[in-house]
């Protein structure tokens, strides 16, 4: 079974940073892209991040927020800094449909297959 879990979410002032985990299990993380998405309260859903032999962002977090794997332990993480009030939202980890390899570089929830819970990013201002 997949499974996604999320950690690390919180409280923090404006210019705060935080960290978040994704914990991945049940498929061969390796080789997947994995992605952070955010939703705020009356938004849609929308693309942060994501992973694979490399990295890309939106545009909102360039130069604030950071992406990183840890493939040995299965976990992807997300260093947010400076963060700012509209950062605020439920984020979640999930994986891609398709292999890297097959060169996907998707920023579109469709094609990401299996989501985890969620954790919530409150940042005051």
């Amino acid at each position: 079974e997949v499974q996604l879990v999320e950690s690390g979410g919180g409280l923090v002032q404006a210019g705060g940073s935080l960290r978040l985990s994704c914990a991945a299990s049940g498929f061969n993380f390796d080789d997947y892209v994995i992605g952070w998405f955010r939703q705020a309260p009356g938004k849609e859903r929308e693309f942060v991040a994501a992973v694979s032999r490399g990295t890309y962002y939106a545009d909102s977090v360039k130069g604030r927020f950071t992406i990183s794997r840890d493939n040995a332990k299965n976990t992807v993480y997300l260093q947010m800094n400076s963060l700012k009030p509209e950062d605020t939202a439920m984020y979640y980890c999930a994986s891609g449909r398709s292999r890297w390899d097959s060169g996907f570089r998707s920023t579109n929830q469709a094609d990401f297959g299996s989501w985890g819970q969620g954790t919530q990013v409150t940042v005051s201002s």
